[in-house]
């Protein structure tokens, strides 16, 4: 009778257990997340992008005239004076070469002015006789006259005549000094270009100064070459006039007002630089991204308002990282933009009571990517949880998550 008792004593022991050890394994567990607080304090918002640096005002030097290039002296960096520093020279450029129909109209012109001049020689030659024979005729009638032979009529137009031959001479030699120089001038089609270089005569140098002082930002032509009128030779501008263009995404664009603060970062510093946006340009333009994407961009332009001490190294065209300001408030209630949720079209957030989780409806106002200002549904003090996920619901039972 004892061990029936106690197996059966047993028995029941191990169905208790059993039955114990699968009610502890199903009950639920608390769900360990991290969590935070509601906090008040002051608040920022800014949009942020990269941009570069640029001298305000750069003058692009170029070719006055077209001419062979010689090469240019000064370097990158170079500091120059505005009307005496003598930044590139020009020399006049060896003659083209002439393909067959232009080189058989040149020799036909030629040809032609050839002709032309032995004509000029020929009435030349015909008004020097004619000359001649006026100065005797003349002297005759002079003779005659002073004998009362001809009247005074007579005599003048004897004159006339002779005058008249002076002119014809005149108007004869002329010509041919007309012929002789289109003969020169058709003659000098045929020159051949030659290999050397143009020699240098300070007759016939050009000499290009700078515009404005400053220091040499960019060569564009260096090497000694052949350049058009108008061929851009250097950039020459002051680099302690430096300005930064950010490109921003013109709905971002909208939104920033001319004097906003800006923090600019991400230039080489040890520290943030200070700027302030002087000027937001009214004209967009398209720009390609790097997903392919068309953008409709804004260029903003920021000036440094720390010492020039504290950005010396830099210089035109480098990349920097700006943040610009667009709303502050120094006191804000706010919470981390991670612990936010939609829920039926609305925000909300678990707020931690107790050991439970509570699903509060909140309404935001500004959000910066980091926190969000809370205008109503939390209060400052109170423990919200961090990046909720889906195994946490209303009313679950939370445990603070551990390291």
């Amino acid at each position: 009778m004892g061990r029936k008792l106690f197996k059966r004593i047993a028995g029941i022991g191990i169905l208790v257990g059993v039955l114990g050890f699968f009610v502890y394994a199903f009950l639920p567990q608390p769900v360990p997340v991290d969590m935070a607080q509601v906090t008040r304090g002051p608040m920022q918002v800014s949009v942020a992008d990269e941009g570069y640096t640029r001298v305000h005002d750069v003058f692009v030097v170029s070719a006055p005239v077209t001419g062979y290039l010689l090469r240019i002296q000064s370097e990158v960096g170079d500091t120059v004076e505005a009307g005496s520093t003598t930044i590139a020279e020009l020399l006049p450029t060896h003659p083209q070469f002439l393909d067959e129909r232009s080189r058989n109209q040149a020799e036909a012109a030629i040809r032609s002015a050839e002709a032309a001049l032995n004509l000029s020689k020929a009435e030349r030659r015909d008004a020097e006789a004619r000359l001649a024979f006026a100065q005797a005729d003349a002297k005759r009638a002079r003779k005659l006259s002073l004998k009362g032979h001809i009247s005074k009529v007579e005599l003048e137009r004897t004159e006339l005549a002779l005058d008249s031959a002076v002119a014809a001479l005149d108007t004869a030699r002329a010509a041919e000094r007309v012929s002789e120089g289109e003969l020169d001038n058709a003659r000098a089609t045929l020159i051949a270009p030659r290999r050397d270089t143009p020699k240098i005569d300070d007759d016939n140098l050009v000499k290009v100064t700078a515009p404005v002082g400053g220091r040499v930002l960019q060569l564009l032509q260096e090497s000694e070459r052949v350049v058009p009128v108008g061929t851009a030779l250097l950039e020459i501008g002051n680099p302690g006039q430096l300005e930064i263009v950010i490109d921003l995404l013109s709905r971002d664009a909208v939104r920033v007002e001319q004097g906003a603060p800006v923090a600019i970062t991400s230039w080489g510093g040890d520290k943030a630089l200070n700027g302030r946006v002087r000027l937001v340009e009214p004209y967009g333009f398209t720009k390609i991204s790097a997903l392919g994407i068309e953008e409709q961009r804004v260029n903003v332009i920021v000036d440094f308002i720390d010492p020039r001490e504290q950005w010396a190294r830099l210089g035109h065209g480098y990349r920097v990282d700006a943040a610009i300001e667009i709303w502050r408030a120094d006191d804000v209630v706010q919470v981390p933009a991670g612990a936010l949720f939609r829920h039926q079209k609305a925000w909300a957030v678990f707020k931690v009571v107790g050991d439970r989780a509570v699903r509060t409806e909140v309404e935001i106002g500004h959000q910066n990517g980091r926190v969000a200002e809370i205008l109503s549904g939390v209060s400052p003090g109170e423990t919200i949880v961090l990046h909720p996920s889906e195994r946490i619901t209303h009313g679950v039972k939370l445990a603070k998550r551990t390291l």
